[in-house]
């Protein structure tokens, strides 16, 4: 919750920046949508651009301004997302290293595809609780007590 609305006030802000009219319900669209990887972003984005195609022919003005502003907002924003935020606000929460929740997501991403990318972190911070209560269990066991 806290990545989607960090995520949908950046959008709203820089797209409002750069001059959109719709900057508000598209980032905030955009910012919900992410909860669905790659896919609320690339909807995002592609709303962005058209509304900025539309907004900025109709004046008259080139379509220079549109295109840069969504590739600046929308690039930045899925670069802070990808390497700052999910990692570090969703892999606090799940007990995972930042490193593992990006590693669980390209793994799984690469496997499974979109369903992959879906149930990456619950299924890492499973296997995470799995691995260290079996470790658990064997360092109070009596074989690894034995000398």
């Amino acid at each position: 919750l806290w990545v989607m609305l960090i995520l949908a006030g950046y959008y709203s802000l820089g797209l409002m920046l750069f001059g959109f009219d719709l900057a508000l319900p598209i980032g905030v669209f955009t910012g919900l949508a992410v909860c669905i990887p790659y896919l609320g972003f690339g909807l995002g984005m592609v709303l962005a651009a058209l509304a900025g195609v539309l907004q900025f022919t109709a004046a008259g003005e080139s379509l220079w301004q549109p295109a840069i502003g969504v590739a600046v907002v929308y690039g930045f924003g899925q670069v802070v997302e990808s390497f700052y935020l999910t990692p570090r606000l969703v892999g606090e929460r799940i007990g995972l290293h930042p490193l593992g929740v990006i590693l669980a997501l390209m793994l799984f991403g690469q496997w499974l595809g979109l369903l992959g990318l879906l149930i990456a972190l619950p299924c890492a911070a499973l296997a995470t609780v799995l691995g260290r209560r079996v470790l658990q269990s064997y360092r109070n066991g009596d074989f690894f007590l034995t000398e």
